[in-house]
């Protein structure tokens, strides 16, 4: 049957779900909840991927992300594709059955950042996963019409799921406002460092040069995009990055790891007057450091993504160009009931993950 005429006849007397709920550090558990229904503006989704985020393992591993903590049970995931099941009240610009993503982040629409077009920075938002917020490891969930964008033909559903991190790199390399032919540096090669250094090379960069402690990271970054690489554990990063830009430094460092030297690397590889994009988000203590007089002698400029805006039609767009590869990123596909081993893989780096993805169609 066609997941069209499937969820058609969906049974709206069955009234329960599948979810996969934190409970505390390391405590997820496969439950069976009340199945939502969509109110006015809203639509039920049936989850088809959601990718495993290192927003989700922190929150796993650490019970927080800085002031946001875990003190009852939530269910995580915020990189979805879905169907449509069910339309709330007065949608008309969505069909049941169709494939969509899904914009995690529900913008209040009315304060002064969404008023100015910034509403990543909206002080009211409610961002699926992020306590006291459910997200979406789940069978179903209710999302407003909005924030559900029509995939085109061709589109799978993990294509689907892997435009968030897709839109983060966008929105990260926006705020670098890269010229055609600078030098940069990527320090992390996990799924959302590859796709800067994909969008990044996609807008113009000449050279990309990349820091990964993990081999297997490595590997794939040389194979994906990279000119090349560097070994964190082994190579005095910041001088190999100097002399891959003949001395000169790089014009455009972006942190995508989150760990408390990394942002310091990436003043210490800039040019005067270069560019500094901190993506990663710290763990553990949430503290970044620098030393004042690097970034004030370089008179660097230092931004800070908070998540992303407006990216989703570049983003299909990119894909259905060729101007970015989303389906190599993800390399280990996995069910609802197997999350609290993708979350350990993720967390431990095991067998060459890049971007696990849970699959529910």
């Amino acid at each position: 049957m066609a997941i069209a005429e499937e969820l058609l006849e969906m049974d709206a007397d069955i009234a329960t779900m599948q979810a996969a709920v934190l409970h505390g550090i390391r405590d997820l558990r496969l439950e069976s909840l009340p199945r939502p229904r969509p109110g006015s503006g809203e639509v039920l989704l049936k989850l088809a991927a959601v990718g495993v985020c290192g927003s989700d393992v922190h929150y796993y591993v650490d019970g927080a992300i800085g002031e946001a903590v875990v003190t009852e049970p939530i269910i995580m995931g915020h990189e979805p594709s879905a169907y449509v099941a069910e339309l709330g009240e007065g949608v008309e610009s969505l069909d049941v059955g169709q494939l969509v993503a899904v914009e995690p982040a529900i913008h209040c629409g009315h304060c002064e950042m969404c008023d100015t077009g910034h509403p990543n920075l909206c002080p009211n938002v409610r961002f699926c996963g992020t306590p006291p917020i459910d997200g979406v490891f789940s069978e179903y969930a209710v999302m407003p019409a909005h924030n559900c964008i029509p995939l085109p033909d061709g589109f799978t559903a993990t294509d689907g799921a892997l435009l968030e991190p897709l839109g983060v790199a966008i929105h990260t390399v926006d705020l670098a406002h890269i010229r055609v032919g600078e030098t940069i540096v990527v320090l992390g090669a996990g799924p959302i460092g590859l796709l800067i250094a994909a969008v990044a090379k996609a807008a113009g960069a000449g050279q990309i040069l990349m820091a990964e402690p993990v081999a297997e990271r490595r590997e794939f970054a040389l194979n994906y995009i990279a000119d090349e690489v560097f070994d964190p554990n082994e190579q005095d990063v910041v001088a190999e990055v100097i002399r891959a830009s003949n001395g000169r430094g790089v014009d455009i460092a972006f942190e995508a790891v989150g760990d408390r030297d990394t942002s310091q690397q990436g003043a210490e590889m800039l040019r005067p007057g270069g560019t500094l994009v901190i993506c990663g988000i710290p763990g553990g203590d949430d503290q970044l450091v620098f030393t004042a007089s690097v970034i004030r002698r370089k008179g660097l400029t230092i931004k800070m993504v908070r998540r992303m805006k407006f990216v989703y039609p570049r983003g299909i767009l990119m894909v259905q160009r060729g101007m970015v590869d989303l389906k190599s990123i993800a390399t280990h596909f996995l069910a609802l009931a197997d999350l609290p081993d993708a979350f350990e893989m993720v967390a431990n780096y095991r067998d060459g993950v890049i971007r696990a993805v849970v699959q529910m169609d």
